[in-house]
């Protein structure tokens, strides 16, 4: 039997009775969680907040606070773009988070930087939209595909006059480049960003000290021209290469002065002084971004002596540390945060050992645990990429080298033997500047 509806003359809401407007055409209070398929969008009013389920957890409608969002979990985010915004440009050790992409913003005078190498403590930040100032580890941009070793010695007088040329990217034998101005041996070097730099030196036809400036152009394969002269003809000195000037340190004859070159217009060298504290007979030399290191002596006191001085005011030295493992290397190499120094110069040192310096605090060198792949007592070349040093020539034994060694940076290893130079040779250079 079907149930009877009741129609009454007032709105009810009791079970089993007509639902009947109120006097505003509305429908009075009644139970609706039964309703289904109703359009959302036919709804329209104001849902108060406290009949929300709001929070921050799972499930939860996330509410917007008087400043803005509660402490939230976005890391599933995507798409967004973030900056760092600073007083000051980045710097190689400001190693971001996200890698590279990073951007920079330096509010004080508006340009942008870009990550372009997220290598830890050798960032490259590259100032966008063709603005001048990028900030890079300064070794980074000299010679990034090749390295060089200009003249040397074969043996008595008899000087090279070719230079060498090693490829970064594979590993083989060096090449003929092209030839210095004059042949000659024990000269100093520094790179400009497209240009390898060979000074003084003992020179042959003629024979005798020299003060010749040869410069000759990295990225084509050309012969050396002569540019300047140094102050004072000599040899061995020191090479220490800065982001504008190229720097003959001591050398033989027990030197103390330090000649520097401009790269940006050809010239003479000009003498900022007597800055060494000892006289420094086949030092080694070596560079941070802001500094020039002088390392070791094989003569005059003490012979283990490492100087630095600052680029900014060419003013003064600064004893900072010893050479532990000899009083002065085979050769030298730069890397971002360190000087490195292989081998040894005189035969009663003869060594493998590679010792390093960190260029950030003053201190002595120690021994990386790298070892050369022989025992080097002679000068040689020393070059390096932004991943491994090179060690070229020297002498091994009672014999003139042209082994190439390359060792990584990253990594405690001994070298490899990865090619070798045209001639077996040794005083080719006295730097650590990749030329």
């Amino acid at each position: 039997m079907a149930k009877q509806i009741i129609i009454k003359g007032t709105p009810v809401v009791a079970a089993n009775e007509v639902l009947v407007a109120d006097s505003n055409s509305k429908i009075p209070a009644v139970d609706g969680s039964l309703v289904t398929t109703m359009a959302g969008g036919n709804i329209t009013g104001t849902v108060p907040t406290a009949r929300l389920d709001t929070g921050t957890t799972a499930n939860k409608l996330v509410v917007l606070t008087g400043s803005g969002l509660p402490a939230v979990d976005g890391s599933l985010l995507t798409g967004i773009v973030s900056h760092t915004t600073s007083a000051s440009d980045p710097t190689i050790s400001t190693n971001p988070a996200t890698g590279v992409g990073a951007e920079w913003i330096n509010s004080t005078s508006g340009k942008q930087f870009i990550c372009t190498d997220a290598t830890a403590g050798a960032n490259v930040w590259t100032c966008s939209g063709g603005g001048s100032g990028s900030v890079s580890p300064f070794h980074f941009t000299n010679a990034q595909l090749y390295c060089f070793a200009p003249g040397g010695n074969t043996g008595g007088d008899t000087n090279q006059l070719h230079i060498d040329k090693t490829t970064f990217a594979s590993d083989g034998n060096s090449t003929d480049h092209g030839d210095q101005t004059v042949a000659r041996r024990g000269q100093s070097h520094s790179s400009s960003t497209t240009h390898g730099y060979s000074s003084g030196g003992y020179g042959q036809n003629p024979t005798g000290q020299s003060n010749i400036i040869d410069k000759f152009a990295m990225a084509t394969t050309s012969n050396a021209t002569d540019v300047g002269d140094l102050t004072v003809a000599g040899e061995t000195h020191a090479g220490v290469t800065s982001t504008t000037h190229g720097h003959a340190c001591g050398g033989g004859q027990g030197l103390r002065r330090v000649d520097k070159y401009a790269f940006a217009t050809d010239g003479n060298a000009t003498n900022i002084g007597n800055l060494l504290s000892v006289n420094r007979d086949y030092p080694m030399g070596g560079c941070s971004q802001t500094h020039g290191y002088i390392l070791g002596s094989n003569s005059g006191a003490p012979t283990n002596q490492i100087e630095k001085f600052s680029f900014a005011d060419d003013s003064t030295t600064a004893d900072v540390g010893d050479v532990v493992g000899t009083k002065c290397g085979s050769s030298s190499h730069m890397q971002a945060g360190y000087v490195w120094n292989a081998g040894a110069f005189h035969a009663g040192d003869a060594t493998d050992r590679i010792d390093k310096m960190a260029t950030a605090s003053d201190s002595d060198s120690v021994d990386s645990t790298s070892n050369l792949s022989v025992t080097v007592s002679g000068p040689g070349c020393g070059n390096s990429s932004s991943t491994y040093g090179y060690s070229m020539g020297g002498r091994v034994s009672s014999n003139h080298a042209n082994v190439i060694d390359k060792w990584p940076f990253a990594s405690s290893s001994t070298a490899t033997d990865v090619g070798d130079l045209i001639i077996s040779t040794e005083s080719v250079m006295f730097s650590g500047n990749q030329i």
